[in-house]
C-alpha cells in the first residue's frame, strides 16, 4: 500500500522558536508535524527579547500566553537616552490603561529560553508534534507523493510538506532560492545577562532603556521576573564577515564606547564576558515557497534587530501558516501561496524600517541633534499612533490588516 501525502507529517527543519510555533500553531489545527534539529539537545542562546502586542495576540491562538506571562516581565516603558550628554531623549510609556486601550495586549520582554521552553513544554503537551535531534539536513526533493528530506546520516525522511524554519543560514532557502550568503551589515552585537543584585542602582529600573550613542547603542532591561538583566551593546565594525555565537573582545567594545556617559560605562564594565553576533538580513522576497516546500521566519525574511520583531514575525508566520493550512485543506501548495502573499509585504516593510531605525539609533552631529528635535516633542498618543501599523497590523490569523 502506498502512503498518501495526508497520511505523513508535516516536517519542519529546524527546532528554534518559529519552528516549535509553527509546530504548536499546526498541532492545533489537527495536524501531524514531525521537526528535525540539527542540534543535538533543544537550547537557545541566553538572551532577550521584545514582546509587542502583536505577538500577544498570536500567543492567545497557541494557548500560551499564562505560561508567558509567569516568565516574562512587563517593563513601564521604552526609554531612548542620549549617549553622550546622558539627556533623555524620549520616553513612551507601555503597559498604561492608554496603551492598552491603543492595542489591546501588553508588550512584554522575555529571556530567550524561558520563551523556547514554553513553546517546546506546549509542544510536548500534544501527540501531534514528534522531534529528532542532531539530524543535519542537506537538501530536500519535492515529489508528487510529498517531500522527502536526505539527512547527512543517510537516511531519509518523508513528509507531507516541508516548512524551512532554519534560521539566517537556512539550507531550505539555499537550494530554493540559491541566493547567496545574507548582506552583513557592518554591525556588531555583544550579548551579556548580568544578575539584577549586580546591576548599578540608578540602571536598575523596570524599563526597556536605550542609550543611543554615535555608531553605537546600548540596550538594558530586567529579564526572567526581573532576576537578570538583559545587556546588547551594538557597535558599527568592518572587522567581520559573519559570524555567530562566539565570544567579543572587551577590548574593541571599550575603544568603540569611550567618551560616552558614566551610566553606558557603569553597565558595561559589570561584563567580563561577551557572546558577539555579527548582525545580518536580506532584501525582502515576494516568493518563499516552491510547491509544497515553504518558508518561515529568519528563512524566509531574516532581519536586524531594531524592531525587535524577528521573533514576533515568526510567531505570525506560523499562526498565518497554519490557518492557511486548515483553510486549503489537502492542497498544500495553494496553502503556501496564501501563506506568503498574506505575509511578504508586512515583514518585508519590517525588514526595511529596522535598517531605518539603525542609523537612528546611531545618528551623530546634526543628525543626532535632529532626532532629539523630532523625537523629544511627542506625545505618548503620537507615539502610539506610529506604532500602530506594527502592533494592530494582523488580525488574530496572523494575517496582514490592509
Amino acid at each position: 500500500m502506498t502512503t498518501e501525502p495526508d497520511d505523513l507529517p508535516i516536517l519542519i527543519a529546524g527546532g528554534g522558536i518559529g519552528g516549535f510555533a509553527a509546530a504548536l500553531a499546526l498541532a492545533k489545527q489537527g495536524r501531524a508535524v514531525h521537526i528535525i534539529e540539527q542540534s543535538e539537545e533543544l537550547k537557545e542562546v541566553g538572551a532577550g527579547i521584545q514582546l509587542g502586542p502583536n505577538v500577544f495576540r498570536m500567543f492567545d491562538q497557541l494557548g500560551v500566553t499564562e505560561a508567558i506571562n509567569d516568565v516574562a516581565v512587563f517593563p513601564d516603558a521604552l526609554v531612548m537616552m542620549d549617549a553622550l550628554s546622558g539627556e533623555q531623549v524620549t520616553r513612551i510609556p507601555l503597559n498604561t490603561p492608554e496603551f492598552q486601550n491603543h492595542f489591546q495586549y501588553p508588550y512584554g520582554v522575555i529571556y530567550r529560553p524561558d520563551l523556547h521552553r514554553v513553546l517546546i513544554d506546549a509542544c510536548e503537551a500534544e501527540h501531534l508534534v514528534t522531534y529528532n535531534l542532531g539530524q543535519k539536513i542537506l537538501g530536500y526533493e519535492d515529489k508528487d507523493t510529498g517531500v522527502e528530506i536526505r539527512l547527512e546520516s543517510g537516511e531519509s525522511v518523508s513528509g507531507s510538506a516541508l516548512i524551512g524554519a532554519d534560521g539566517l543560514w537556512s539550507t531550505i532557502r539555499r537550494q530554493m532560492h540559491q541566493d547567496g550568503p545574507p548582506v552583513v551589515s557592518g554591525h556588531i552585537a555583544y550579548r551579556a545577562v548580568l544578575p539584577t543584585e549586580e546591576v548599578p542602582l540608578t540602571s536598575r529600573n523596570n524599563s526597556v532603556v536605550l542609550w543611543a550613542g554615535p555608531k553605537t547603542h546600548l540596550v538594558h532591561y530586567p529579564l526572567h521576573r526581573g532576576d537578570i538583566y538583559n545587556l546588547v551593546a551594538v557597535f558599527h565594525s568592518d572587522r567581520y564577515e559573519e559570524g555567530w555565537d562566539v565570544y567579543g573582545d572587551t577590548d574593541e567594545l571599550a575603544r568603540k564606547f569611550q567618551n560616552q556617559h558614566s551610566a553606558v560605562h557603569a553597565m558595561l564594565d559589570k561584563i567580563e564576558s561577551w557572546r558577539m553576533w555579527v548582525l545580518c538580513d536580506r532584501e525582502p522576497v515576494s516568493v518563499w515557497s516552491e510547491g509544497r516546500v515553504t518558508l518561515l521566519g529568519d528563512a524566509a525574511h531574516p532581519m536586524l534587530q531594531y524592531l525587535a520583531q524577528g521573533a514576533c514575525m515568526a510567531t505570525e508566520d506560523a499562526v498565518c501558516l497554519a490557518h492557511k493550512i486548515a483553510h486549503f485543506g489537502s492542497d498544500v501548495e495553494s496553502a503556501f501561496r496564501a501563506y506568503e502573499a498574506d505575509r511578504y509585504l508586512r515583514t518585508g516593510r519590517v525588514q526595511l524600517t529596522a535598517r531605518l531605525y539603525g542609523d537612528i539609533y546611531h545618528a551623530q552631529g546634526v543628525t543626532a541633534e535632529l532626532r532629539a528635535l523630532m523625537l523629544g516633542p511627542r506625545t505618548p498618543e503620537q507615539a502610539y499612533q506610529g506604532m500602530k501599523w506594527l502592533y494592530d497590523g494582523v488580525d488574530e490569523t496572523g494575517c496582514q490588516i490592509l
